[in-house]
């Protein structure tokens, strides 16, 4: 076994270097054999790459999939919180509020209310994420 000393200007570098020497160790304990001591051939060689680069696509497919869903979830919220509901019950309880002097209406009052039919601004939301999100609400219309 040698030994080098590299002074690294990158971090970066100095992470796959490491993760590099960390795969080698891991290779010859499995193995018993460096790579330069393993005498297979070249067709088996071709063969690992092959093997490698299906994994890696595979990574990438999967990667490429949880972007997807991560995107669809943002702008699920976002035309969550673009949604105008209003309940006229809600109104007519405000402004009966609003009236009385006895009471006073703070800024920020929070109120709860049901919605029974919601009005979509259609504006971020892709046709995938508004077929995921009326089901959802038609299923608790009916329960």
């Amino acid at each position: 076994m040698s030994k080098q000393v590299i002074d690294f200007i990158d971090p970066v570098v100095q992470q796959v270097v490491n993760k590099f020497v960390d795969r080698s160790d891991v290779g010859f304990k499995k193995y018993g054999k460096t790579m330069r001591d393993d005498k297979s051939d070249l067709f088996t060689w071709l063969n690992h790459i092959q093997e490698e680069l299906m994994d890696a696509t595979l990574y990438i497919q999967r990667l490429k999939e949880e972007i997807s869903n991560l995107r669809e979830e943002r702008d699920l919220r976002n035309a969550i919180q673009d949604l105008d509901v209003v309940d006229p019950e809600v109104v007519l309880d405000f402004k009966s509020l609003k009236h009385q002097k006895k009471k006073k209406i703070k800024k920020n009052s929070h109120y709860y209310f049901t919605i029974d039919e919601p009005v979509f601004k259609t504006k971020g939301i892709s046709a995938t994420a508004a077929s995921h999100l009326i089901p959802l609400m038609k299923n608790e219309k009916d329960n």
